[in-house]
């Protein structure tokens, strides 16, 4: 359908020559001599863009882009004017208003802007398209901005979804890039909630000489520096949730802090007389066996107890694979939008390397790895080419029966046979004659191995 737009100018001449020029551009024109003929236009009609003259009689371009914001659904407006000023261009942005063009303007700088100004309603509109896509992802399978329908995922939202309306602490555990950090303020949120501050700090990225006075904060003279009163992490988390990741990395002496805190509930800044109530939710959360660190001295066992009051063990993603095609469409469907490219899916070969893949890094790793993928992606389909070399079955040092799986004859011709079939139909966009010539098989044995091997329209 052709884009409409609305040209409001009290100049008849701009009005023809710009209605002239966008006509032959391919948009559908409709004209007004004034912001008050503007809105009885729009009364009448949707537009897509709006141009707008700024000094106008009966009503000018700053009185209409207020009135025009009274409307519900987005317009986008683009201001022009012969007299304009940079700060007035601020302005009519700051009231709305999408873009600012000064008179005399170029028939292709006119053109330009509405070029952005499209592009930018398709992604707002698609933006709209995946907040429904991934709202519609039921309760049952998210979690904190995570994704799984696994068993094992599910006892890990079931069980986060219901301490976080218990005001205690918890110890998160995870490799790392499993979502610890997602797991917490989704307790945040289910908890405390929006208003509240969610305060995440990693407890191993502070140097251990200023981890006292972050954590606790100073009053003005406490040291050398100190030129004025500092709040602490857990002041600023006061009435909402301290997440302290990497837990494991806190030196001894703060542990003992760290402890006494969550006894008491208060805190006393370095150099201060008194302490201070607080009203702090601590998480935690750590990549490191803790028991194991208490069996070696290295984190005491007091505070270990105090932590442990629910532990939340998140599984890694290769104890949990059926859930790598669910995490691959959430993050396509993300990628898609920010990036602006158009891929369809995975295709079967490299979802079997990815279900086959041990994923060291997790789901953050998959993440990565089909951002990447996204980009390098030619056929609308992320093919095995497409992935590392790590993931694509390029291995160094590697025996062909580690990749396979298997050291059976027959299995491995069954595995191969499947992924070279389903890359050349990808390849191919499905044309089964091309497929079968580059194959160099028979047009009836390429369906007989369809079928046997189970590959459906649209699999691949």
């Amino acid at each position: 359908m052709l884009k409409t737009i609305l040209i409001i100018d009290d100049e008849a001449n701009m009005r023809h020559m710009l209605s002239t020029l966008l006509s032959k551009s391919g948009y559908k024109v409709e004209v007004a001599a004034d912001g008050a003929e503007g809105l009885a236009r729009i009364a009448q009609h949707d537009f897509d863009f709006i141009l707008c003259d700024l000094k106008m009689p009966v009503m000018d371009g700053m009185t209409f882009l207020g009135k025009i914001q009274e409307r519900r659904g987005p317009v986008t407006v683009i201001m022009m004017s012969a007299y304009g000023t940079v700060d007035q261009a601020i302005e009519t942005v700051k009231q709305g208003a999408y873009d600012y063009i000064s008179k005399p303007f170029k028939v292709e700088e006119i053109l330009l802007v509405l070029r952005k100004a499209e592009e930018r309603e398709r992604l707002r509109r698609e933006n709209v398209q995946l907040k429904e896509q991934l709202d519609a992802i039921d309760g049952q399978r998210s979690f904190g901005g995570m994704v799984g329908k696994s068993k094992a995922m599910q006892e890990v939202f079931q069980l986060a979804e219901k301490v976080a309306k218990y005001n205690t602490t918890i110890l998160i555990t995870g490799e790392s890039g499993t979502g610890k950090e997602l797991v917490a303020r989704g307790i945040h949120q289910a908890g405390k909630g929006k208003g509240a501050p969610f305060v995440a700090v990693n407890c191993g990225g502070i140097p251990e000489n200023l981890l006292e006075s972050e954590f606790f904060g100073y009053v003005k003279g406490a040291f050398t520096g100190a030129d004025k009163d500092k709040k602490g992490l857990f002041e600023e988390a006061d009435q909402g949730t301290l997440f302290l990741d990497e837990i494991g990395e806190l030196p001894l002496e703060l542990q003992v802090k760290l402890l006494r805190v969550l006894q008491e509930q208060e805190v006393r800044r370095v150099g201060a007389v008194k302490s201070q109530a607080i009203n702090v939710r601590v998480l935690a959360a750590t990549n490191r066996d803790l028991v194991e660190l208490v069996k070696q001295k290295a984190f005491r066992e007091d505070l270990f107890y105090r932590l442990n009051v629910i532990n939340i063990a998140i599984p890694p993603l290769r104890q949990h694979p059926e859930d790598i095609p669910l995490l691959c469409r959430f993050f396509l469907d993300k990628f898609i939008i920010r990036l602006g490219i158009e891929v369809q899916g995975v295709a079967p070969a490299a979802m079997d390397l990815f279900l086959n893949y041990q994923w060291p890094g997790n789901v953050r790793e998959l993440e990565n790895v089909l951002e990447r993928s996204v980009i390098l992606a030619e056929h609308h389909m992320i093919a095995p080419e497409n992935l590392p070399k790590n993931l694509s079955g390029v291995f160094e040092n590697r025996r062909l029966d580690d990749f396979l799986g298997t050291q059976s004859l027959k299995k491995a011709k069954v595995i191969l046979e499947k992924r070279i079939i389903s890359r050349v139909l990808a390849d191919v966009k499905g044309n089964k004659s091309k497929a079968a010539a580059i194959l160099e098989i028979s047009y009836p044995s390429l369906l007989s191995k369809l079928k046997e091997y189970g590959i459906e329209d649209g699999s691949y």
